[in-house]
């Protein structure tokens, strides 16, 4: 190993990816996107489904062009990690084939399934074991749904989507600890598949492989692959695969800071060293991820930024202007209309500009169908989400918190990051942007010796991507808007 070696980081969200070379020599945070595609899913044999053949087919074109770049530049390729989102799996058989595409969590499969799963078993028995939070889509609910329907017999291993990517790169069937914690079938105490809880489930146990954990080789990449890709047969990494996982870690977090990984969804906590399960946690649905080195996640699922991307899509569609210009200008002063962001009629409506105007509808909040008025709807809404959460978290843990970090794609945007500064009242450090990217290929440089500790890989990102610091003014319509905002809250939880 030598400082200036490369890592490919592929990162994969719910309906796009990207390939990025990433450097960490000394004073250096090389993030070179390589490659952007799309995979939206579409629905096919009475399911919403991803192409997994599609994204194993970018995957290799970005791949081939991580290689050419670096040759370009003179620089080695260490080694290759995966990360994406949680809880979607994909079904092996016997030969290594996949048995059918998987199916996308926003597929309406798992509706109203909980009740079902907790006649099978109770939910405080659940929760007292995995520390997660209920979600209709969990990885558990979604095979609840699969197995009513009939697992094929000729399936013989599950792998959640960064595990299954990485099978067809390297022959081995594993499953990464920090995925695997949102599947919510991991005993979060022995940080193990909980083999009775499975089978209390009423599902296969077999399906269910090794557990290895972030920084550990999963294999060498296949010859004939390697050859395909023009790159030498560098050892594939389990990073945590899970992409909030990656965010965390990297997200350079200091003592009292909360953190907001945020994009499609806004998962809103904090690092603990072990998992926080007792009955306030449990009523108040809060989940405990695992992290990479012995971290937990302590943290909240908030509809996130999918709200407004999905008008924006509306939007485009009939012509009207949609873009961040225009939607994000400064506009008056004083508190807008109000929606609860984590409603579940947003969680894949038809139309989200209907469901939008249908909430607000029942809570008296008068609707602006302008883009501008929407959208800052949305924003002021989150933000005031977020600090509920916030608050809850301070209190459940028994922290006192003292600045907000936030991370990811959402960090970008100015407008958001000043709402969930003033609504928070804490000061907000926004970026890196691609904490993902950087998270995923510090643990990559850990695993080769480049850094000693997650510790160290982290001010290594913070002394070279600065944050941008927003600070909580004073705005009295604020308080009125917060309280009004309660006020809705209520009626939803």
């Amino acid at each position: 190993m030598t400082p200036d070696d490369l890592y490919i980081a592929v990162d994969l969200g719910a309906g796009s990816g990207r390939v990025f070379l990433v450097g960490l020599a000394p004073g250096e945070v090389l993030l070179d996107e390589v490659r952007r595609f799309h995979y939206p899913p579409e629905f096919r044999d009475g399911h919403l489904r991803w192409d997994f053949r599609l994204i194993m087919a970018e995957i290799g074109t970005g791949l081939r062009s991580a290689g050419e770049r670096a040759r370009s530049l003179g620089r080695n390729i260490r080694s290759l990690g995966i990360d994406s989102w949680g809880v979607d799996y994909g079904l092996i058989d016997g030969t290594g084939r996949l048995v059918e595409d998987p199916v996308c969590y926003r597929d309406d499969r798992t509706r109203d399934l909980l009740p079902q799963l907790f006649d099978r078993v109770p939910r405080e028995r659940i929760f007292g074991s995995t520390g997660i939070q209920f979600l209709q889509f969990n990885t558990l609910v979604q095979l609840v749904a699969h197995s009513r329907k009939g697992i094929p017999e000729r399936a013989s291993r599950l792998l959640l989507v960064p595990d299954l990517i990485a099978f067809f790169l390297t022959g081995r069937a594993a499953t990464e600890y920090t995925n695997a914690t949102t599947t919510q079938l991991i005993d979060a105490r022995r940080r193990t598949w909980d083999r009775d809880l499975i089978c209390e489930a009423g599902l296969p146990s077999r399906l269910f492989t090794e557990i290895i954990f972030p920084g550990e080789t999963i294999a060498t990449l296949r010859p004939e692959l390697a050859r395909e890709f023009g790159l030498p047969e560098i050892p594939v990494i389990a990073p945590a695969t899970h992409d909030t996982g990656s965010a965390f870690a990297g997200a350079p977090l200091a003592g009292g800071e909360a953190c907001i990984s945020s994009g499609t969804w806004s998962l809103v906590g904090v690092e603990l060293s072990d998992p926080a399960i007792d009955d306030r946690i449990a009523e108040y649905n809060f989940t405990n991820e695992g992290g990479p080195f012995g971290t937990i996640r302590f943290l909240k699922n908030v509809m996130g930024l999918w709200i407004l991307e999905s008008c924006r899509r509306e939007w485009i569609a009939r012509g009207l202007g949609a873009d961040y210009q225009i939607l994000l200008a400064p506009s008056e002063s004083g508190p807008p209309p109000l929606i609860y962001p984590d409603d579940p009629r947003f969680f894949n409506p038809p139309s989200m500009l209907d469901a939008i105007r249908a909430q607000m509808a029942e809570t008296g909040e008068p609707f602006d169908s302008s883009p501008p008025a929407i959208t800052r709807t949305i924003i002021v809404s989150l933000a005031l989400r977020y600090a509920t959460v916030i608050r809850l978290i301070e209190r459940l843990t028994s922290r006192q918190l003292t600045a907000i970090r936030v991370v990811g794609g959402g960090s970008r945007n100015d407008a958001l990051n000043q709402a969930t500064a003033t609504a928070i009242g804490l000061p907000l450090l926004a970026g890196p942007a691609e904490a993902t990217v950087a998270g995923n290929a510090i643990i990559q440089a850990i695993a080769a010796r480049r850094f000693d500790s997650l510790a160290e890989a982290r001010a290594h990102l913070n002394a070279t991507l600065a944050p941008r610091h927003y600070s909580p003014p004073s705005e009295p319509w604020w308080n009125h808007a917060a309280i009004r905002y309660a006020t809705i809250e209520k009626r939803f939880t």
